[in-house]
């Protein structure tokens, strides 16, 4: 029998409405949505269950409302009595992660990651910052490129590594334009510009990433009862004391999400359930690797489906 990991999205899978059909129909779930307004001290379920888009795709609003989505499913998914045998998330994500394996609390991590939202939009002044999803590049070749460019004044670095063919670069406005009119250069087909509100996981990143480390010191991090495979070094980790200095490094580190898929097969995992709205990570996995078995959780439909013998 092969290993279970659980994997959990990040910023960018949110859309109103999620897990709202869960919330609706299992009250031991719905609790993770109440517990929320209250440790916020708003209505961040209404946001979340009716919008405006505008709003829920601020990053201060984004992460506590996707992180209390995700736990709203996990917590639905219990129910099928599956246990993983590794957890890992994709940014964000690996706050869900990390109150999946027991080393957060929910009402702990909920506050923080709307801490780190605030101080990630507040780091670089609007408009000075961007990202890119490039296509097709080699990730030696564009790392390559992104040097070049920074070294001529205009910072540019990877910021998330999502599946062979698709790497995302964060930085100054002119850095991410730059990489964008010289990708097929280095034989990539080309560069999407992302509608984000900062150059998350560059250098840039820095200074909210020194707000959020004296935050952390505030929060209990228990040791982790699941081994989490972390984005920062693409391995597992379960001493509290790490995971805390591996989420402040995280804020200006790469995803290196290609890595821990890898690094999770090689470890035995053969089947990734995602748990929260959208299929993102899935998608990435697949072009990953076509052989493991992939699972969606993000409503109430695809928990009645799921198959118990996982």
């Amino acid at each position: 029998m092969g290993k279970i990991a659980f994997v959990f999205p990040g910023q960018g899978a949110q859309k109103a409405g999620m897990a709202k059909d869960v919330y609706d129909a299992m009250p031991e779930a719905a609790v993770y949505f109440n517990k929320a307004d209250e440790v916020l001290g708003f209505p961040i379920s209404t946001l979340a269950f009716e919008g405006p888009e505008e709003e829920l795709k601020q990053t201060a609003n984004t992460q506590p409302a996707l992180l209390t989505a995700s736990i709203t499913l996990l917590e639905a998914l219990k129910t099928r009595n599956i246990q993983p045998d590794y957890v890992a998330g994709h940014s964000l994500g690996e706050y869900s992660a990390l109150v999946a394996a027991g080393a957060l609390s929910f009402e702990d991590a909920v506050a923080i990651v709307r801490a780190r939202g605030q101080f990630m939009e507040q780091a670089v002044p609007a408009g000075q910052g961007a990202m890119a999803a490039v296509l097709g590049a080699e990730r030696e070749a564009l790392t390559a490129l992104c040097a070049e460019i920074t070294a001529d004044g205009h910072a540019v670095e990877l910021a998330n590594v999502n599946c062979p063919g698709q790497i995302v670069v964060s930085g100054s406005q002119e850095g991410v334009d730059a990489v964008a009119s010289r990708v097929k250069e280095i034989g990539g087909k080309r560069a999407i510009a992302l509608e984000v509100s900062g150059p998350f996981h560059s250098s840039m990143m820095k200074p909210a990433a020194e707000r959020l480390g004296e935050r952390l010191q505030e929060v209990q991090i228990q040791d982790a009862a699941i081994p989490v495979v972390a984005n920062v070094t693409a391995s597992q980790v379960t001493a509290g004391d790490d995971i805390r200095s591996l989420l402040v490094e995280q804020v200006y580190s790469p995803v290196l999400w290609e890595d821990s898929v890898r690094y999770l097969i090689n470890e035995g995992v053969d089947t990734f359930i995602e748990i929260g709205p959208g299929n993102v990570l899935t998608g990435l996995i697949k072009k990953t690797d076509k052989n493991v078995r992939l699972i969606n959780i993000n409503s109430l439909e695809s928990l009645e489906a799921i198959e118990v013998d996982a």
